[in-house]
């Protein structure tokens, strides 16, 4: 017999179970999002990897995420049916300039969504730092998803002209960095957390520039997760350390993973930090 996570709010005789082997935890979460997809079919492909009309859902975040966190897993479940419900109703919505914007993701997070289409299909991404790229996506008031080459043709928008409107529309829709981020003091880590462009911040390097200056110019950050930023004021080894091991902590446990690296601010940009 599988062994299974109650789902909350049920009782112990009518409880849904979530299966932790691969096949059945995909078939569990393919029926969730048959019900939430409406007309667009919902196949199984393989374990942790199903279809939504012409989209590919790859379940191996999510998994991984449930087995080492078995109190968040409905929640989690939810919260990615719901996503992926959005994303099927917006891939007919035209797109707009309006709605580019710029993400940071691991260069594993942009092969695998890149395997998920043709090699052609998405818009290049462009290298952060070793290990890190940025990737335009289209910003609609229900959904977040990654531009395709067809969404920038029908944009006519050449590459660099997409990373430019991109970049533009970010920097205008994010408050002022001082407003969110205090300059924090040795022995102290300050902490952005809960927006969804906290990281993407990163490829706006001048606007770092009045932290790092109120830090005596010693600024360096870890963006462990999707939403989340940490930052220091000091290149001691025992601050680094501190702040490479909470980067891990917040990483383990978070379903939106994205870098253990931590990367130090210079004018010129980010270097990382060995």
């Amino acid at each position: 017999m599988l062994a299974a996570v109650q789902l909350p709010g049920t009782s112990s005789v009518s409880a849904q179970n979530i299966p932790t082997d691969e096949p059945g935890f995909t078939a569990y979460v393919a029926e969730r999002l048959r019900k939430a997809v409406g007309d667009a079919p919902v196949r199984v492909q393989a374990p942790l990897t199903l279809s939504m009309g012409t989209l590919q859902a790859n379940l191996d975040r999510i998994y991984a995420y449930c087995r080492t966190n078995p109190g968040g897993c409905s929640r989690e479940i939810e919260t990615y049916v719901r996503g992926a419900a959005e994303s099927t109703r917006t891939q007919s919505e035209a797109p707009t300039r309006e709605a580019l914007r710029v993400v940071v993701r691991s260069t594993q997070y942009q092969q695998g969504a890149t395997g998920q289409l043709s090699p052609a299909a998405l818009v290049p991404a462009r290298t952060l730092v070793d290990g890190l790229v940025l990737m335009p996506v289209l910003d609609s008031s229900r959904t977040v998803r990654m531009l395709t080459a067809r969404d920038s043709a029908a944009l006519k928008l050449t590459t660099n002209q997409v990373y430019e409107v991109a970049v533009a529309n970010l920097r205008k829709a994010t408050k002022v960095l001082t407003d969110v981020a205090k300059p924090v003091e040795q022995g102290q880590i300050g902490r952005l957390t809960g927006d969804f462009y906290y990281p993407s911040r990163l490829v706006l390097v001048d606007s770092w520039t009045p932290l790092a200056r109120a830090q005596r110019g010693i600024l360096i950050v870890a963006a462990p997760a999707a939403d989340t930023v940490l930052y220091i004021a000091e290149d001691s080894p025992v601050a680094i350390d501190a702040l490479r091991t909470l980067a891990r902590n917040v990483m383990a446990r978070a379903p939106n993973k994205l870098t253990s690296l931590l990367l130090r601010w210079t004018p010129a940009g980010w270097q990382i930090v060995p």
